[in-house]
């Protein structure tokens, strides 16, 4: 699991990243192709970064509502062999 500093330094790669895209869209020769490689850069970061806080949001929530990594493991072993 991703420490909130890793976090942070994920935001701080998704700003840069969106700062270049302005800078390409409004300052710049309006490159089409690096507009898209910013865009996709964005796009999997941004992924990597809910799919980090949605990790940390699961894990927060079976702390808080008491369950064990013992009950837990057992139903997702039962969720992988019954899939509903």
């Amino acid at each position: 699991m991703a420490t909130l500093k890793e976090l942070s330094s994920m935001t701080s790669a998704l700003d840069k990243l969106g700062g270049e895209l302005h800078a390409e869209l409004t300052e710049g020769d309006i490159d089409f192709q690096k507009m898209v490689g910013l865009a996709d850069a964005i796009s999997e970061n941004a992924d990597k970064l809910a799919e980090a806080f949605s990790t940390m949001s699961t894990a927060l929530d079976k702390t808080l509502n008491g369950s064990s990594a013992g009950e837990d493991a057992a139903e997702d072993a039962e969720d992988a062999e019954d899939p509903e």
